[in-house]
């Protein structure tokens, strides 16, 4: 059997599958992965995406801030993908009991997924700093410089910036679904970024599977390891 005819056999047998994943779900569906710095970036911002999307440059610089996150982290037009496809059916299908990703884009319950645990917030959730009044991501579009609330305040996107504490909430949602799971699955990260990467030192089984381009620090870890793109490996699966 290859890798992938075990990881079909894994989904199949198995009645509790989490999912963990990170920027690689996304960029296959054409969504760029901010933390590489292109020649793009480089060439339109004076600083790297990194200080861009920082708590305090958002507070100092919340007009540069904006230019940023209207041009790059605003992708509407995307489309999920098969892996994007393909965990919504296995939670239609009664056998995957949540998604946590660190992706901020939406594309998860625009296919049809339900329970998704966002660690790093979303772009379609935005609210004045002020008054706590919600705005749609329309409203970000739409408006020029920084938008404001009706009551003056400042409108901030609910995403998790660098220095910025994760929602506990969600957090402890994430460790208990990790725990229970019988089949983790990650996929589209390096597994580098912290805290959301220690989650799953929570993990408990024996069916561990880690779906990436690349190697990551986990892979002594992992019971099944599948190098490779995220959106090819899922649409090999079936049922």
């Amino acid at each position: 059997m290859n890798e992938i005819e075990i990881l079909q056999e894994m989904t199949e047998k198995a009645e509790n599958i989490v999912f963990f994943g990170g920027a690689g779900v996304s960029t296959e569906s054409g969504i760029p992965d901010f933390r590489s710095v292109d020649g793009l970036y480089n060439q339109t911002y004076q600083y790297p995406p990194e200080t861009i999307l920082s708590h305090q440059f958002f507070m100092n610089n919340t007009e540069e801030f904006y230019h940023f996150y209207r041009n790059k982290m605003l992708c509407l037009a995307a489309k999920p993908n098969d892996a994007h496809i393909k965990l919504a059916e296995l939670e239609t299908n009664g056998k995957l009991k949540a998604v946590i990703t660190q992706n901020i884009d939406g594309l998860h319950q625009l296919a049809g997924s339900k329970k998704v645990l966002e660690l790093h917030g979303s772009v379609y959730r935005n609210y004045c700093m002020r008054c706590h009044q919600s705005y749609p991501v329309q409203t970000i579009l739409e408006s020029q410089g920084v938008p404001k609330c009706s009551c003056g305040g400042t409108i901030k996107p609910d995403v998790v910036l660098y220095g910025e504490g994760l929602n506990n909430d969600v957090i402890n949602e994430s460790v208990a679904a990790i725990t229970r799971a019988e089949v983790l699955i990650i996929g589209g990260t390096s597994l580098g970024v912290y805290p959301a990467a220690g989650l799953i030192d929570y993990y408990r089984g024996k069916k561990l599977v880690l779906v990436n381009k690349s190697s990551t620090p986990m892979d002594s870890r992992a019971n099944l390891i599948i190098n490779g793109s995220i959106g090819e490996v899922f649409k090999h699966l079936h049922g």
